[in-house]
């Protein structure tokens, strides 16, 4: 609860390889119940980037990124109705997530993780790979305009009920 702030109890982990270049994401669950992470590279290097997702928050559309690596075992954690996403910065990537909830499809989002309105920080000098469904993912305006976006008040009244 120190680096969190409340109770993170742990439904799954999941383990993502991949390799130079390889953007994923940008992943986000419905609120609530949504999907806090703790992510972690355990092998290689990553830029690791979080953007705010919620409509009507403050900073939406806004993001923030670092570079998470094995050498300093340093993690990440992303609360729920975070947009979530990363690339691999070195040939082999392996990547941990600690998750509050189990994978459920029919919760699952994402949104385009080249879209130019968000303007993520992703390294000009590599060939970018995405996966299918990723190059496949709406933009985040298309996404606010479909509502499947979680709301800011959602997330802050379900946060505030589950502490």
């Amino acid at each position: 609860m120190e680096a969190t702030g409340r109770r993170f109890d742990l439904k799954q982990m999941n383990i993502s390889v991949s390799r130079l270049g390889t953007v994923r994401g940008v992943h986000f669950t419905d609120v609530p119940p949504g999907q806090a992470k703790y992510v972690q590279c355990f092998e290689g290097r990553i830029l690791d980037v979080v953007v705010d997702i919620r409509v009507g928050s403050p900073t939406f559309g806004q993001w923030d990124a670092i570079e998470l690596d094995a050498d300093s075992r340093e993690g990440l954690f992303i609360a729920e109705g975070l947009g979530h996403a990363f690339c691999a910065l070195n040939e082999s990537v392996t990547v941990g997530y600690l998750c509050s909830e189990p994978y459920a499809p029919n919760r699952e989002h994402g949104v385009h993780p080249l879209d130019e309105d968000l303007s993520l920080p992703w390294p000009k000098d590599l060939d970018i790979h995405l996966s299918p469904k990723d190059a496949s993912a709406p933009l985040l305006q298309d996404s606010l305009a479909q509502g499947v976006l979680p709301a800011f008040t959602a997330y802050t009244e379900w946060m505030r009920e589950s502490r």
